[in-house]
């Protein structure tokens, strides 16, 4: 491989049709937000999740619009995943809630249904009634879905799901985002399919998905002259955007194979590591891996690793530090399965390794190579 080469951790990965529905756009001179190609993007995703979408600037954006449709106000409670970025919990600040966080646990990563109960709980015994759960699928995962909603419905406290990271995961057949009351994508740069920027916000109820175009966009009200009887916002995504995203629909069911080509790579390179587990999609799930994650079990720090394998031209990353950890949220609660915090011996523990679709062999094979050396030294 060539020495001055740059391996990172994901980057965008063009199918070559982004260009045709870009160009389009500039014919079309529907270069302005909304046109033919955000309505276009938004019914091929809503094909492919069997939902409605509303097509929005961000992740983040969407976040902040299922909140607000679920009347997130100044004061009230709002329970999320510990173990996430920080833009899972920015848009419950914007709105003036109080996060409530809730530990991993060691199967999924991601939320701990008996994290969750104790919070619930606790709760109810206070007279606290949560306005909703943000609950993060991480890095193609899916969540213990059956025992969540379960919760869910019986303290009657709606989900939002954050698949920012998961577009394409599945469980038990069900696309992650449409199995709690609203859910959202993000487009980002380096997820699995990119607008450069951009999301969504995907729901069953379409009454949810009409309520966030309206307040997307304004809260414009249908009259001959402009009439705003709400707070709105500027957060529908724009017409040349979503042309890219079109063109990344049609190869995204590529790229997840690719991924998950990926993770099986490593996971073979280092089955006979007793220090290295790759972590793998929950049972009864499709993950999307889009990243893989090498947890360590003892030895050489994440650090260190990371520090080496750059040295050597690949880039690799800590996961999440948790929420609870950040000095934003010091005066948060968190609450725990056990006496073990999971989201930080995971943060501790965790490696995010290269996984860019356009990755080739040659590569994989010689970040296999770099990360025995290390494991090895």
């Amino acid at each position: 491989m060539d020495d001055n080469k740059k391996i990172p951790l994901a980057i965008p990965h063009m199918s070559g049709n982004e260009e045709i529905y870009i160009e389009r756009a500039f014919k079309q001179n529907w270069i302005a937000p909304l046109g033919p190609n955000v309505d276009l993007f938004e019914n091929r995703l809503g094909m492919y999740n069997q939902a409605h979408v509303a097509a929005t600037s961000s992740g983040t954006a969407a976040i902040h619009l299922a909140l607000t449709l679920l009347g997130v106000t100044e004061g009230d409670y709002v329970i999320c995943s510990t173990f996430t970025f920080v833009a899972s919990i920015n848009p419950a600040l914007y709105l003036g809630a109080h996060p409530i966080f809730i530990d991993s646990e060691a199967e999924t990563m991601n939320m701990s249904p008996e994290a969750l109960e104790l919070a619930l709980q606790d709760c109810q015994r206070k007279g606290i009634q949560p306005k909703a759960i943000i609950l993060v699928h991480l890095y193609g995962h899916s969540a213990k879905m059956d025992e969540i909603m379960a919760l869910a419905n019986y303290y009657q406290v709606p989900i939002i799901e954050d698949a920012a990271e998961s577009l394409g995961s599945e469980y038990k057949g069900q696309k992650l985002g449409t199995l709690g009351e609203i859910g959202i994508f993000s487009f980002n740069g380096n997820k699995i399919i990119t607008t450069s920027g951009g999301g969504a916000l995907v729901s069953k109820n379409k009454n949810y998905v009409e309520k966030a175009k309206f307040l997307a966009s304004q809260s414009k009200e249908n009259a001959p002259y402009y009439l705003h009887q709400e707070v709105g916002y500027n957060y529908r995504l724009s017409n040349v955007l979503a042309g890219i995203g079109i063109a990344q629909l049609e190869v995204l069911e590529e790229r997840i194979q690719k991924k998950r080509l990926i993770f099986e790579h490593y996971q073979q390179a280092f089955e006979n590591f007793p220090q290295i587990e790759m972590k793998q999609e929950p049972q009864n799930t499709r993950s999307n891996y889009w990243l893989s994650i090498m947890l360590l079990n003892h030895g050489k720090s994440p650090q260190y690793i990371i520090e080496q394998l750059n040295e050597q031209g690949i880039e690799a990353r800590r996961l999440w530090n948790p929420m609870h950890c950040q000095p934003l949220f010091q005066n948060a609660p968190i609450y725990t399965e056990s006496t073990e915090n999971i989201a930080e011996k995971l943060f501790n523990t965790g490696i995010c390794l290269p996984s860019g679709t356009n990755m080739s062999e040659e590569e994989l094979a010689y970040i296999e190579k770099q990360i025995s050396k290390i494991i090895e030294k």
